[in-house]
């Protein structure tokens, strides 16, 4: 038994390892990518276009190609009604959030993502989803405040950047909001990899706009470098970010998904400035983000406590081990890609919007796997 809990333990450090490395590579790559002090590719629609085809056209190889996973029963009227909205605020968020590289910081830019559960709060309340409530509105306003702080110490503050980034954030969390309010009420459920199959080519066709009028003038004009490998690399690792988030969340619990978040936002924020030496971080700026960041922390704990009082009567110690040793061996350590996930209600999401097709799952897969792990 102590054997099957160890194991169990290191396959989940392994797991949010990958995770960690996955999405801070990722935000670093492409900063990399876009910025014109390094590899000098100042496109990011391209960029993003890039990604969503290689990953729409990974997808299609593993369900008609290789057949790995069975495709949906995806009618006309849900695909127009649910699908199309959902991939249009999905290839805004990354839009906006990949063009606000080549004006902000990764370092700036992190702190300014602590605005997401603000953004994604005021948009379920919007959509009727979510009801105001006191605390968590204390919480906003504490996330908000820390957030102002942190950017009135930046010493590069850029308007267009910050807006570019923060328009990103209530894109993507108006996006969480349509994911439940859309396909929760369809009865549509997707996983990962059908999620990349239907709405990564549906993005790519939204951005072939704004591509067409802002972006395809200056490749005939300016002389842009195009590598391969580059491009191929930075698009298999955005997909395999994909995934790893998979692989977290089928391990683990709700806190430690956001612990994992947390870690990964000031590893990130420490390793732009080594890797980015423009990135400037001033004593104001992590005095915000630190203000900011127990706002988000307060707000997990509320969402966490709310999961658990919704619960039934919580398994023994004994029990939850031995569901888990049930569900190690018969999952054996291998993905079942049929297996579809449960659109969750917003307010409880752990977002990475470099991966945001799936992330809209997390908060289900959280409660059902917070009874069963030691978070």
């Amino acid at each position: 038994m102590a054997k099957m809990i160890n194991k169990t333990l290191v396959l989940t450090y392994i797991y949010l390892l990958i995770y960690i490395i996955l999405s801070s590579g990722v935000i670093l790559y492409n900063k990399w990518v876009l910025s014109p002090k390094y590899f000098n590719f100042p496109l990011p629609i391209t960029l993003t276009m890039i990604h969503m085809g290689f990953a729409g056209f990974v997808a299609f190889l593993l369900i008609r190609v290789f057949k790995v996973v069975a495709p949906v029963k995806m009618t006309f009227e849900i695909y127009a009604t649910c699908v199309v909205p959902i991939s249009a605020f999905f290839a805004s968020s990354l839009w906006f959030g990949n063009t606000a590289y080549l004006h902000i910081s990764v370092a700036f830019i992190q702190m300014l993502k602590a605005l997401m559960p603000v953004a994604t709060f005021i948009m379920a309340v919007v959509c009727g989803t979510d009801k105001p409530r006191c605390d968590v509105f204390s919480n906003m306003l504490l996330v908000s405040v820390g957030v102002v702080i942190s950017s009135y110490g930046e010493i590069h503050f850029n308007v267009v950047g910050t807006v570019y980034q923060v328009t990103g954030i209530f894109a993507e969390a108006l996006r969480l909001v349509l994911t439940q309010v859309l396909l929760q009420k369809k009865g549509l459920t997707l996983n990962p990899i059908t999620s990349l199959y239907y709405i990564a080519p549906c993005s790519f066709v939204f951005l072939a706009l704004p591509w067409y009028v802002l972006e395809k003038p200056t490749m005939e004009v300016a002389q842009i470098q195009f590598n391969f490998w580059i491009f191929f690399s930075n698009a298999l690792c955005a997909l395999a970010l994909n995934f790893s988030i998979f692989l977290v969340i089928g391990r683990t619990g709700a806190v430690t998904i956001r612990v994992a978040g947390v870690l990964k936002d000031w590893i990130l924020i420490a390793l732009s400035t080594v890797i980015f030496p423009e990135s400037t971080i001033t004593g104001l700026n992590i005095t915000g983000y630190a203000i900011a960041l127990c706002g988000v922390v307060m707000y997990n704990y509320i969402k966490v406590r709310d999961v658990k009082a919704s619960q039934a009567i919580p398994d023994s110690l004994p029990d939850r081990i031995n569901k888990e040793y049930k569900m190690e061996k018969k999952s054996s350590d291998k993905f079942n890609p049929n297996d579809s996930v449960e659109i969750p209600r917003v307010g409880a999401e752990i977002n990475d919007e470099e991966a945001p097709l799936i992330t809209s799952r997390l908060s289900h897969i959280g409660r059902t796997q917070l009874g069963n792990h030691a978070a």
